[in-house]
């Protein structure tokens, strides 16, 4: 190992460790809640931070054989999938237009999009749950996909925005001299070449309403439509004694959420470092 070696790796020392320090900030909670599931309430009690003497599965297996449980799962991803289709198909025909049209007011109209960001949920909800009672929209699945996609455009058009810009202008000539219209060259051409791009706001909106709990608790009154984070705050009411279950339930909360950006992880980091050219 040469001294030029070995000065690097004194430098990225502490970088290593302050990686080591998050990683274990975020990865001993989730693995002390898994443990604690595997307990029975009076062993969390009695050993809360060890290893369980005996490594009960009921917990588990009571809450995966619901049909309760599996009905919130089905209700979050409806809303998911619905919340994800809606925010980036609108965002990207707003980006493409953003980004490749010059019309007078395009920098105010986007500024106007962007001032969203600074927009919290909190002042919008009364005027929000006002309007959505008066379109009859209460307990109803779009009462919660429309708001959250309409909250989730400024921050998926800036991103999309960027990479449409990133598109060099001879492509779009080439493109139009083949005989390409405008909407052609966007669906031909963009959208495949901004796959990375797609791929990270998708992920991003996926997460985003699978861990909204606020507007769903804001819209859905009958059980029949609550998402899993009304669920877990349900169950853990219920169950509030029983600490081990509570743990179960969670963990199995965050499965779903974990086992989808652990299949999307490499779009989401590619989507945010590559370049829009390399589609």
């Amino acid at each position: 190992m040469t001294r030029r070696t070995k000065a690097v790796r004194v430098r990225e020392l502490p970088l290593h460790l302050v990686l080591v320090a998050v990683g274990a900030v975020m990865v001993v909670p989730l693995l002390y809640a898994v443990l604690s599931g595997f307990k029975s309430t009076a062993e969390l009690s009695r050993n809360p931070f060890g290893l369980p003497e005996h490594w009960l599965t009921g917990n588990y297996t009571d809450i995966l054989g619901s049909g309760d449980f599996w009905r919130l799962v089905g209700n979050s991803t409806l809303v998911a999938v619905a919340t994800t289709v809606l925010v980036v198909a609108a965002s990207a025909l707003a980006a493409f237009s953003f980004a490749r049209f010059a019309f007078r007011g395009r920098e105010v109209l986007f500024t106007f999009f962007t001032m969203g960001l600074m927009f919290p949920f909190a002042v919008a909800a009364l005027p929000l749950f006002l309007l959505l009672r008066y379109l009859g929209l209460l307990d109803n699945p779009l009462g919660v996909i429309l708001p959250q996609a309409a909250f989730g455009l400024p921050m998926t058009i800036i991103i999309l925005r960027g990479f449409f810009r990133q598109i060099p202008g001879e492509l779009e000539e080439a493109a139009t001299l083949d005989g390409c219209s405008a909407f052609g060259f966007f669906w031909r051409v963009l959208l495949p070449m901004a796959r990375p791009a797609l791929g990270t706001v998708s992920v991003l909106a996926v997460v985003t309403s699978w861990n909204n709990f606020m507007l769903p608790l804001l819209v859905f009154t009958d059980s029949k439509w609550w998402t899993l984070p009304l669920g877990v705050a349900q169950f853990q009411g219920q169950y509030s004694a029983e600490y081990a279950r509570v743990f179960a339930y969670l963990v199995l909360a965050m499965v779903p959420a974990l086992a989808f950006y652990s299949v999307a992880e490499r779009q989401l980091v590619g989507g945010l470092t590559a370049g829009a050219t390399k589609g």
